[in-house]
């Protein structure tokens, strides 16, 4: 069976192509790190996905045009923390531009310095192994060198461009 040229194929939008991606639900996380200079950065990501058992590697993507990347690309290690049902606010305010993220925000710092949420479903504290370029984000994998979870919590989830958790029908 012959597979059909792009020519062939339907053209659509960046508009669609974000509508069906929303159909994908996800687990929503901050992801914390001191850059270079130890000031702290970070921003709400729902693209963190597992890679390997063994080693223990994860990723997540950040948009290039992200006034954190450079924080991000001097850092040598991050936290991703998996936030829960009831961090619905944390979600929208490290979504947030032109303020303090970290203002008000309870955390502690991780086993390699980097800003662990309190209160987070999980946590994954990991060492900068790789990144990639590709198209209009860069793709950051991480060795996991601590994790950590809260038994019994619910996840913060995120569909169709909607919050959703036990307490948010």
């Amino acid at each position: 069976m012959s597979q059909p040229s792009d020519a062939a194929l339907p053209p659509f939008t960046s508009d669609e192509f974000r509508a069906a991606l929303g159909q994908f639900a996800t687990g929503i996380t901050i992801v914390t790190a001191r850059d270079a200079e130890g000031r702290l950065v970070g921003l709400t990501a729902n693209s963190f996905n597992s890679v390997s058992l063994s080693p223990p590697l994860v990723l997540w993507s950040l948009s290039k045009q992200s006034t954190s990347m450079p924080g991000f690309l001097s850092a040598t290690h991050y936290a991703i923390n998996v936030l829960a049902a009831d961090q619905r606010l944390l979600a929208e305010r490290f979504a947030s531009k032109g303020i303090d993220r970290f203002e008000g925000t309870a955390w502690h710092a991780g086993l390699s310095g980097a800003p662990v949420i309190d209160g987070a479903v999980a946590v994954f504290e990991c060492s900068h192994r790789s990144q990639h370029d590709e198209g209009d984000h860069v793709i950051f994998v991480g060795k996991v060198e601590h994790c950590s979870r809260r038994i019994g919590v619910a996840p913060l989830l995120f569909h169709g461009g909607r919050f959703f958790s036990d307490t948010l029908k």
